[in-house]
């Protein structure tokens, strides 16, 4: 697929053509400068928008706009301020066939399993931001998407908090397998958590690298200061550096 954006003035082409399959229950993270168009390859997924050419598809049915097989959770923790916890989750089933109390309970149940089911009662601004993005990522999966899609969701939490953050989401996806395509910025994230990692070139964004970490399952804290990390992290700098270089190099 490929985006290109026009205005009145002058035409961006975001995306060069790309073309990208994702196995079942794959952990793909994709990263690279900014405005490399990696938010706007997860958008194009999520449906939010259009490609220019190409196409999308989820389990072999073309994506038009967005749907229930597809789950989003932004940087911004996006909760309702005027909803309690449990109805902000709830609120994502509300054009379900599940009956008030098959919500309730469902809402429960994914509460519970990111940690946070003893909140079901407090109001957003009530929470750190760390527990906001879990009651976001608990709505996200409370209509059991077959593809998770995530947009720098923890960028805006301190370090210790994004640690546990991504701690709880490899849990979360080790329990309850489905594809998970997630962009960051950070190196150190985009290793430990995932199957895969896309690197995109400067704009137009364009596949540079397809790797696969090799740090075995399950993983812990303590992958972050082995060998096979700091090899894999020299690799991916190494080649962000080059994209960077390239960036601000006069023409």
């Amino acid at each position: 697929m490929t985006k290109t954006y026009r205005t009145r003035k002058r035409t961006v082409e975001a995306l060069a053509p790309i073309t990208l399959t994702l196995k079942p229950d794959e952990f793909t993270t994709i990263i690279g400068t900014s405005g490399c168009g990696k938010s706007t390859l997860l958008h194009i997924v999520a449906g939010l928008e259009q490609p220019s050419g190409g196409r999308v598809e989820i389990k072999g049915t073309p994506v038009v706009g967005p749907g229930r097989d597809r789950g989003m959770v932004f940087q911004s923790y996006t909760l309702f301020p005027w909803l309690h916890v449990q109805a902000n989750v709830e609120f994502a089933l509300r054009d379900t066939p599940l009956s008030k109390k098959e919500r309730s309970d469902r809402a429960r149940e994914y509460l519970d399993l990111v940690g946070i089911a003893d909140f079901g009662t407090a109001m957003p601004a009530q929470l750190s931001g760390g527990m906001r993005q879990r009651v976001a990522i608990a709505r996200a999966l409370s209509y059991r998407p077959s593809v998770l899609l995530m947009d720098e969701p923890f960028g805006a939490l301190d370090a210790q908090t994004r640690q546990e953050m991504q701690e709880l989401l490899l849990q979360v996806w080790e329990a309850h397998r489905l594809n998970v395509l997630f962009v960051t910025h950070d190196i150190d994230e985009a290793i430990f958590l995932s199957d895969r990692i896309i690197m995109l070139t400067g704009r137009p964004g364009r596949v540079k690298l397809d790797v696969r970490p090799q740090i075995p399952r399950p993983r812990t804290v303590d992958v972050l200061t082995s060998p096979e990390m700091m090899t894999q992290k020299a690799e991916l700098l190494t080649a962000l550096r080059e994209e960077s270089q390239h960036r601000w190099r006069p023409q």
